[in-house]
């Protein structure tokens, strides 16, 4: 199913309508502040087990990602000391990963690797999801070769044509990009970014 959203303003009967679909454990991609992503509710393990499988993702050695509507949510299920929720407020929402140690709140599939990274993309329409769904978003990046037409990745058309057959649901909100988030880990003694994408981050 290919379905069109606007960044803002959308129906929220069409909202609605994600939402039920991830209850049910449904997989979607959908846009970002970066890459399209491929996402489901985090706390459905069997649909987080699929995407791991579609992306040949092994949790209990590669940490998994999640989007919060707000940093209340985040609370719930990561752990963030003064400094860190300071430093997520003043650059949140935008294009940036930050690397938290988990929660128990999170599905035992999250917890193999005791970090989960935390997203709250500049994207209207994805956090309006995020909000109506009332829990956190598993995300990843659509899989994507650089050997691979760009569109595949980046035209909602051409990516419902690749991955249609193999998720629920295609949003559509327009040409996405090939932009990843910046990385930030702040997991040990001092926060440190370990991947430079285009979030240039504010102390």
């Amino acid at each position: 199913m290919l379905l069109k959203l606007y960044e803002r303003n959308n129906d929220p009967s069409v909202i609605s309508e994600i939402t039920e679909l991830l209850d049910e454990g449904g997989l979607i991609i959908y846009p970002t502040d970066t890459m399209y992503a491929i996402g489901c509710h985090a706390l459905k393990e069997r649909a987080v087990e699929k995407i791991c499988k579609i992306k040949g993702t092994d949790p209990r050695k590669n940490r998994l990602s999640i989007i919060c509507y707000d940093l209340s949510t985040i609370s719930q299920y990561a752990h963030m000391d003064n400094s860190t929720f300071k430093l997520m407020k003043k650059n949140l929402p935008g294009p940036f990963t930050f690397i938290l140690e988990g929660t128990s709140r999170l599905p035992k599939i999250f917890r193999s690797r005791k970090e989960v990274g935390i997203r709250m993309p500049a994207h209207q329409a994805v956090m309006q999801i995020a909000e109506a769904l009332g829990a956190p978003l598993m995300t990843a990046s659509i899989p994507y070769d650089e050997d691979d037409d760009p569109g595949y990745a980046t035209e909602p058309e051409l990516i419902h044509e690749k991955w249609g057959k193999t998720v629920d649901m295609v949003i559509d909100s327009g040409p996405g990009s090939l932009d990843v988030s910046t990385v930030i880990d702040c997991t040990g003694p001092e926060i440190s970014v370990i991947r430079q994408g285009i979030g240039e981050l504010e102390f």
